[in-house]
């Protein structure tokens, strides 16, 4: 009968990544890894991350594309407040009152409701949704 070999097979898998142009998969010793401005991103943990998103490429070219992507996008300090409200909102303790958002997200008050209002005005337009029309 045929005799496996031990090291033939070992269970391991290699961590892979995946790029964020192309999404081929690559063993993660070869990423090209950077960050970029992005108000759209909130660190789960670390507030001085705010604003930032990393970015994982399969080389230097696609690192460079993705960051002339994220270039011309234009950074938008309601969308980055919203995205700390969210944090807030889903992590820890419930938020009961305006003084306890503030003090989660370290925003002020019309600061908060300007967030609101771009995060309510944003889900209009991509709900497809408008101001209700007369019954």
């Amino acid at each position: 009968m045929w005799k496996r070999r031990k090291h033939a097979r070992s269970g391991e898998t290699l961590p892979l990544e995946l790029c964020d142009l192309c999404g081929r998969t690559f063993p993660t010793g070869d990423a090209v890894v950077g960050h970029v401005a992005d108000s759209s991103s909130a660190h789960p943990t670390d507030d001085w991350s705010d604003g930032l998103r990393r970015v994982t490429a399969c080389c230097e070219t696609h690192l460079d594309m993705i960051r002339e992507t994220y270039r011309r996008r234009p950074f938008v300090e309601e969308e980055l407040w919203a995205a700390k409200i969210t944090r807030a909102l889903t992590s820890g303790p419930p938020v009961l009152s305006m003084v306890q958002l503030a003090r989660r997200t370290g925003l002020h008050e019309p600061d908060i409701r300007r967030a609101i209002a771009w995060h309510n005005e944003r889900r209009r337009r991509t709900d497809g949704a408008g101001p209700p029309g007369p019954a």
